[in-house]
């Protein structure tokens, strides 16, 4: 679809809204006017003295529909509130335009195109809005479906008790590890194929404890302390047992645990699980892992690309039980290729009869890179993936498991979500964390995202390290000097906090 805007420079933001409102589409640029046989959006932003309009026309199928949106301007005060204020008028202008021409169902997250809808809710009971006013919001401003409010006002409520739970000087800690025994069809994430890159494993840890022992000083100079530490990938457990040892005894030299109140490892894959390893997680106080078949079918196993069968996933589960280790998740994927409905419903019926603390629930995403972007054969229809979703809410709310925390990604299945759901009480804070953006994260290793947080003004800066590892090789000397940037940032943040409350003395 050609898109033509003017007034605005908020590109992304019509952008988002075709990619979900007609997936079938993508956007295109032309300084010509389209013919009227093409697809074409034309977006128009006008700010007056009294009011900000935006205006949508679409046509499409020889269909064209026009809606416009508006607020008074004396809405628009400051930066950060005026660009909030003006997507959301050119978002509205675009679905009320498209909901015209577009067949089917709306869509059920209504206008939101962001992969933080619990995050918008927080905001709004947050700024003193009662849960009432903002299940109004969701529903008629943002055109959000009845079920899809109320799972964001779950995960805000979950989400506003964690920031509760927070100390001003608390971050998280995150440490990848960019490597998997093969690469499942879905996956997007960079991770080493370990039988390609065996060489790299042993050399690809030497920097990661170089970068570990450059950052962990640089906590106590700005006087924060680690809250969770969360090690991800990749699969961390494709580390042998004395590698995993000797990680996480790097991590509790280096930095001060003492104030560590949630410690978790992916184990990810069944295959890479052993009781050795669970040993060594047990025995450096780990007491969350990820045990994650994604399906209980052997036959969607294989089309995933997956080298164990279902079978090993209960053995894989009964070995962190036994090591003792007291939280488990398991991961499902609900629209994986050869799946259905049926299919879905038994695989999540039986990790439920496993009685896991944490269950989480994505919807697949056809990611670049992914091997099934570019097959995208036997997958179930968005409908059905939808149908495998509610199946999903009905039983684990059944079963006593209440949802915590949730985000969305682009190019997924039906435009729904990724669901995480616990037992009471057994909510992941790290995930809550991290999607909530409500403090800092201090990602290591390759593929590793810091996010420098202002919790206060949402304010975020980004380190991102080198994705690939062999360049994280290459360039851990600088990644280790980008971390400094840390230490500046938290003192002016703390500097301003301390100014603030002495002024509130006063």
């Amino acid at each position: 679809m050609k898109l033509y805007l003017s007034g605005h420079s908020y590109q992304y933001a019509v952008e988002q809204s075709l990619l979900t409102l007609f997936p079938d589409q993508r956007p295109a640029y032309s300084n010509q006017a389209p013919t009227p046989q093409e697809a074409a959006a034309w977006s128009t932003l006008t700010v007056s003295e009294d009011l900000a309009v935006a205006q949508t026309r679409i046509q499409l199928a020889g269909r064209t529909a026009v809606q416009t949106s508006h607020c008074p301007t004396s809405a628009l005060t400051g930066s950060l509130v005026t660009d909030r204020l003006l997507q959301r008028l050119i978002k509205q202008s675009f679905f009320k335009a498209a909901m015209e021409l577009r067949e089917g169902s709306p869509p059920p997250w209504g206008m939101l195109t962001g992969i933080r809808p619990a995050k918008l809710a927080s905001r709004a009971l947050e700024s003193g809005m009662t849960a009432v006013e903002t299940h109004r919001l969701f529903r008629e401003t943002y055109y959000v479906s009845e079920s899809r409010t109320q799972l964001a006002l779950d995960a805000a409520k979950a989400g506003l008790a964690a920031k509760a739970s927070l100390d001003p000087a608390d971050l998280s800690l995150y440490v990848g590890i960019p490597f998997c025994p093969t690469r499942c069809a879905y996956c997007s994430f960079v991770s080493a194929d370990v039988q390609k890159a065996l060489k790299l494993v042993a050399p690809y840890l030497q920097a990661l404890y170089q970068e570990i022992a450059a950052c962990a000083p640089l906590l106590e100079e700005a006087r924060l302390r680690l809250r969770t530490i969360y090690i991800g990938g990749g699969t961390p457990t494709t580390l042998s047992a004395p590698q995993l040892d000797r990680l996480l005894t790097q991590i509790e030299t280096q930095f001060d645990l003492s104030h560590v109140t949630e410690y978790t490892v992916e184990a990810g894959r069944p295959d890479t699980i052993t009781p050795e390893k669970m040993a060594v997680l047990a025995a450096h106080r780990v007491d969350r892992v990820s045990v994650n078949p994604q399906s209980m079918d052997d036959a969607v196993l294989e089309a995933m690309g997956r080298s164990h069968k279902a079978a090993d996933i209960y053995a894989a589960y009964q070995m962190v039980r036994d090591a003792g280790i007291p939280m488990i998740n398991m991961d499902l994927i609900a629209g994986l290729p050869k799946d259905s409905l049926d299919g879905f419903r038994c695989t999540l019926d039986q990790v439920l009869a496993l009685n896991p603390e944490n269950i989480t629930v994505h919807t697949l995403a056809l990611k670049k890179g992914a091997r099934l972007m570019m097959e995208r054969q036997g997958l179930p229809s968005g409908a059905e993936t939808a149908a495998m979703l509610d199946y999903a809410w009905d039983r684990l709310r059944a079963a006593g498991y209440l949802p915590y925390y949730l985000y969305r990604q682009k190019y997924m299945s039906g435009a729904l979500e990724n669901i995480g759901w616990c037992k009471p009480g057994c909510e992941g804070l790290y995930n809550i964390c991290i999607m909530e953006e409500l403090h800092t994260i201090l990602a290591l290793g390759g593929g590793g995202s810091t996010k420098l947080t202002d919790p206060d003004t949402g304010k975020i800066i980004r380190i991102t390290n080198p994705k690939y590892p062999h360049v994280y090789l290459e360039r851990v000397e600088q990644i280790c000097a980008n971390k400094q940037d840390l230490v500046p940032f938290h003192q002016a943040l703390q500097a301003r906090r301390d100014a603030e409350d002495i002024q509130s003395r006063r």
